[in-house]
């Protein structure tokens, strides 16, 4: 399933967010991809059933807690873990997932995008929101430029999967 950079738009609109399975651990990517978002004003509410905060902020153990309720969520989960999670976002009503991967298989699970398909929810399937910001780090401009030159980054339109 090929995302089409009008719905990445889309979920990046949506100026606040569930991050699903944001680390503890202030060195892992998802806790530097968490601190970037919010210094950009996004409104990102960690959901990490191990946490009761994270980065000073209110942490929730479910999709389903979050209040006041989100419309997005980004996944920053294993596979299986996203095809649980999913379920917790249709039945918390987020419509709009985005389940990230910069490298390897990320959060993206073909079981979790059939369910979503099947529930209505639109996906964007892989990929790093950071190279979709503007003003990104250098790196990120770069993974971005590979992406384009191997054929992997979206188009404006998505052919139907």
């Amino acid at each position: 399933m090929q995302s089409s950079l009008a719905m990445i738009r889309t979920f990046l609109s949506h100026r606040r967010l569930a991050m699903i399975g944001v680390s503890r651990n202030p060195k892992e990517f998802s806790a530097h991809l968490f601190q970037e978002l919010c210094k950009r004003g996004y409104d990102v509410v960690p959901v990490n059933p191990r946490a009761t905060s994270i980065q000073g902020t209110r942490c929730f153990a479910r999709a389903q807690e979050v209040w006041p309720p989100v419309e997005a969520a980004l996944l920053m989960t294993s596979p299986g873990t996203t095809d649980l999670v999913v379920r917790d976002c249709a039945e918390a009503e987020i419509n709009w997932i985005w389940m990230y991967r910069a490298n390897g298989t990320g959060a993206v699970s073909d079981s979790a995008l059939h369910y979503c398909q099947q529930m209505g929810m639109q996906v964007i399937a892989g990929q790093c929101p950071l190279m979709f910001l503007p003003k990104t780090g250098t790196v990120h401009r770069l993974h971005g430029w590979f992406r384009k030159i191997t054929g992997r980054y979206p188009r404006e339109t998505s052919k139907a999967a």
